[in-house]
């Protein structure tokens, strides 16, 4: 029987990112509304048990509560057996102990930085990863009601492969001689010495940015990489960028709202495999989006591009195989 295994993130779409630019807040009754469309479709495709990570607010309980007795689902929705911490590790655990139960598909709402914590735990399983969040790359806005027909289709194993489920890039931070974390989209160097606010909203304290992917329709930090030499998500390279006080001047959507004027010094395309040597130190690495490490002058950092990243969903794609071989067509009424 196939399993879905959905994690909202009810902290996306709320950072400081609302205050610095005009991002609207994401509310988790909104998610709520989501979650409740994506459910109904996977019970239209066949889906009878889905797994979710459990939260403060309860997204998916709340969602599943508000269907309406004629709707009423035939499906065991159940929490992931998870101790709550109300930090990014709920997202983490959650992912592993979905991979553990063998989900076939894993559904997301959040922005980039959610997404890039499933990565780490999900392995081979398929993602399919709606928008909820600020400035969103990765994860894609979609009504939930398309999602959830999606997540099914590929969850019965109706569709599977390329292009319905398709790799993804991503970019592998080595410190001191070891792999300690990674990003989806976009590693940024600040030149800071200590984490502080999370979020990266400030363009004058970038320094140098390596992205696996960046268009001109994004928004975010990778958009400068989209303003300058566009790079797709199936394409084999990414682009390393390094920024100085005097370089060209290049505007870019960098927030909600927030159309930011950057000076570059250089750029070039970096391929599968390549390793990029970080060249500001002490500094503080952002990963999509989130201020993670700090380096010290004595550490030795570089960040090498990998097609290795987690297996995404392309929900167009999906469909179209799927309507293909017949799954929407039923027998006629007896």
């Amino acid at each position: 029987m196939a399993l879905v295994g959905i994690i909202a993130n009810p902290a996306s779409g709320k950072d400081i990112r609302r205050l610095v630019a005009y991002g609207a807040v994401f509310d988790n009754l909104e998610k709520v509304n989501i979650v409740r469309r994506v459910l109904l479709s996977l019970a239209s495709t066949g889906i009878r048990e889905v797994v979710f990570m459990p939260d403060y607010y309860g997204i998916v309980p709340k969602a599943a509560e508000g269907i309406s007795e004629k709707h009423r689902l035939q499906m065991e929705v159940s929490p992931a057996d998870i101790c709550i911490t109300g930090t990014q590790r709920d997202t983490l655990q959650a992912s592993l102990l979905m991979a553990s139960l063998g989900v076939d598909c894993i559904i997301t709402l959040g922005g980039d930085g959610t997404n890039r914590l499933v990565a780490k735990g999900c392995g081979t399983i398929p993602i399919l990863p709606i928008s909820t969040g600020t400035n969103n790359v990765f994860s894609v806005m979609v009504e939930g009601t398309i999602a959830g027909l999606a997540g099914g289709v590929v969850a019965k194993g109706t569709v599977s492969g390329f292009p319905a489920v398709q790799p993804s890039k991503r970019l592998i931070v080595y410190k001191n001689g070891e792999a300690i974390d990674s990003a989806l989209i976009d590693v940024v160097i600040l030149k800071d010495e200590f984490i502080g606010s999370r979020a990266v909203w400030d363009v004058e304290r970038i320094v140098q940015v390596l992205v696996t992917q960046g268009e001109p329709h994004n928004i975010g930090i990778s958009s400068i990489a989209g303003n300058l030499q566009p790079v797709s998500a199936q394409e084999n390279c990414g682009l390393t960028i390094d920024f100085a006080s005097n370089g060209t001047l290049v505007r870019a959507p960098i927030a909600p709202g927030l159309i930011e004027v950057v000076q570059v010094n250089s750029y070039r395309r970096i391929m599968i495999g390549e390793r990029v040597a970080i060249r500001e130190a002490p500094c503080v690495i952002a990963l999509d989006g989130e201020r993670e490490i700090e380096v010290q002058e004595k550490d030795n950092v570089f960040v090498q591009l990998a097609f290795d990243g987690p297996q995404v969903v392309n929900i167009r794609s999906a469909l179209h195989e799927a309507v293909g071989k017949g799954y929407s067509r039923l027998p006629p009424a007896e």
